[in-house]
């Protein structure tokens, strides 16, 4: 009988807007080497294709070689998991349809799952970390964009071309804010990372109260939170606004997936209870009736770039072995 060497590797790659991180990861998820490139140094996505394969076949030649490798899983931002394309990003430099799986494979001869960042984090928390042993549950990815996926009975929910759980680009201001995506009034411009620089901004300009925010050569989302915890009230009534509306969409997602939790991850959500409490009180005003206070609002306890290349080896693993060099 023929035998077949079993592969116990796999390469996680997490792209985000600033960074793009890759690691080797063994069966267990174990991170065994781990290393990044700056994702915004590359605004051609040949380029980057290229780089990253280089980059990649560089650490895996040095850790135990190619042929121990069985897949790669990829996180992006707009990535879509039923064309392998990230099509249309609002955030990253490449637009268009941009077929990176299948770049990916040609570059690298392996085998290479693509699905989207909030996805493939719901997949690292379902896997490791707090939504482990839920079968029904959201995950909100809060930074400079806004991602979910949902879990209904254990699996993920993608839809039918693959673009399920776009929370951030629901409406909720009409003829609000122009968002990336080209609409106006998206969740995301109010809530991802410049939409709650332009509260701050807004607030400012509304009055001529003191601030620890005036003058200031840059805002942030943490440098706001920083504020609140000095007790600035213009930056407190930020995240009151921002967590409102925030409470309020999250209000309407649960009340149509019925979810057992919702958990938080990305930056923005280390502004911790600045944030979240507002979003509770929020969330409990608008959701409906039978699900008041029965539905968890969590902050996820793993670091986000671990748990999102975590994310993505258990992805990898998910698709069918390829390999130029068998």
């Amino acid at each position: 009988m023929e035998q077949y060497p079993i592969k116990t590797k796999v390469v996680g790659v997490d792209i985000s807007n600033e960074r793009t991180t890759y690691a080797i990861v063994d069966i267990r998820g174990n991170i065994l080497a781990e290393d990044s490139l700056i994702t915004s140094d590359y605004p051609d996505v040949n380029a980057f294709v290229t780089a990253l394969s280089e980059h990649i076949v560089m650490l895996v030649e040095a850790n135990g070689g190619y042929e121990t490798i069985r897949s790669i899983g990829v996180s992006s931002p707009s990535a879509n998991s039923v064309s392998g394309c990230v099509e249309n990003a609002a955030n990253l430099p490449w637009k268009g349809i941009v077929p990176l799986a299948a770049m990916l494979r040609d570059r690298l001869g392996l085998a290479v799952a693509l699905s989207n960042d909030a996805h493939v984090t719901a997949l690292g928390e379902y896997t490791f970390g707090s939504a482990h042993g839920m079968n029904n549950f959201i995950i909100i990815s809060l930074g400079v964009g806004i991602g979910s996926c949902f879990f209904s009975r254990g699996s993920e929910h993608q839809g039918h071309l693959g673009f399920a759980g776009e929370f951030g680009h629901t409406c909720v201001v009409i003829g609000g804010r122009q968002c990336g995506c080209g609409h106006q009034g998206c969740l995301e411009s109010y809530v991802g990372a410049n939409g709650i620089v332009r509260t701050a901004q807004e607030l400012l300009a509304e009055s001529d109260a003191p601030s620890l925010l005036r003058g200031l050569d840059r805002i942030s989302p943490r440098i706001i939170s920083e504020c609140c915890d000095k007790g600035d009230k213009i930056a407190i009534e930020v995240y009151q606004r921002t967590g409102h509306m925030l409470g309020l969409g999250l209000a309407n997602y649960a009340s149509v997936v019925d979810p057992e939790a919702i958990i938080f991850t990305g930056g923005i959500s280390h502004a911790g209870n600045w944030l979240l409490d507002p979003v509770y009180e929020s969330f409990e005003e608008h959701v409906f009736g039978n699900l008041k206070g029965k539905v968890k609002l969590l902050t996820s306890k793993l670091d986000d770039r671990e748990r999102d290349v975590l994310g993505a080896s258990a992805l990898a693993w998910s698709v069918p072995e390829y390999s130029l060099f068998k």
